[in-house]
């Protein structure tokens, strides 16, 4: 699983709960991204969820499921991202919600394609940020830190940096991303020109790009090429 998601350079993030036309689902699937992750903060349901995987699987590309939620948990994804928000002040998104789905729901998981990801939540006027009582305001060395307590204290797979809505720091991602080792560096956030994925994607192993899907679909397939290409500037 893991070693999958170190091929992808872009991704598009879709939130169930947002509207998408079987149109502009296709221009997206069809655009030459690496994957599709399905996941949002809030207005998750079973239902909604099932409706979206079951339109992008009619596409040849690997769908995973981000878990948010408990009850929106379906079947049938390649794989599962369960995030650890490494800087909330609630240890409930650290380890105490994955506790309480490993007792319910532990017979069931198919471990084998689960993958955790630390996730350091950096935008403060974000959904995740009030959700989960992320200390947003770090600086660098402070981002840094966290990053190398994921990956060598808790040997984390994917370090996750989300600035959720907002364009970020590309120079703190970029020192983060230079002090880990082994832990795969994903970007989110605020990515809605051709330039700004090709800004993050110098400094990150995986791009995501996500809200601009909704409001302007040709600016977000214009992010695919742009990121499309040697690795090694990274």
């Amino acid at each position: 699983m893991i070693d999958m998601i170190k091929q992808w350079r872009h991704v598009f993030k879709l939130d169930p709960d947002r509207e998408i036309t079987d149109e502009a689902l296709d221009q997206v699937c069809m655009s030459g991204t690496d994957a599709i992750i399905v996941g949002g903060s809030s207005g998750i349901t079973y239902d909604n969820t099932v409706d979206l995987m079951s339109r992008v699987r009619r596409y040849e590309l690997p769908c995973v499921l981000e878990v948010s939620d408990l009850e929106a948990v379906v079947p049938g994804f390649d794989g599962y991202l369960i995030p650890m928000v490494l800087n909330t002040t609630d240890s409930r998104w650290i380890i105490g919600q994955h506790q309480q789905a490993i007792e319910r729901y532990g017979y069931l998981i198919p471990w084998d394609l689960l993958i955790a990801e630390g996730y350091i939540v950096l935008h403060s006027d974000s959904t995740v940020a009030r959700l989960t009582g992320a200390d947003t305001e770090l600086t660098t060395e402070a981002a840094v830190a966290y990053a190398q307590a994921g990956e060598r204290l808790l040997n984390l797979p994917i370090i996750y940096m989300e600035y959720s809505g907002t364009f970020g720091d590309m120079e703190l991602v970029g020192e983060t991303h230079r002090q880990l080792e082994r832990s795969h560096l994903i970007y989110g956030g605020g990515i809605d020109t051709a330039e700004k994925a090709r800004q993050a994607a110098q400094v990150a192993d995986t791009i995501v790009v996500g809200n601009i899907v909704y409001s302007h679909l040709s600016q977000a397939l214009e992010t695919v090429q742009a990121v499309k290409g040697d690795r090694s500037n990274t």
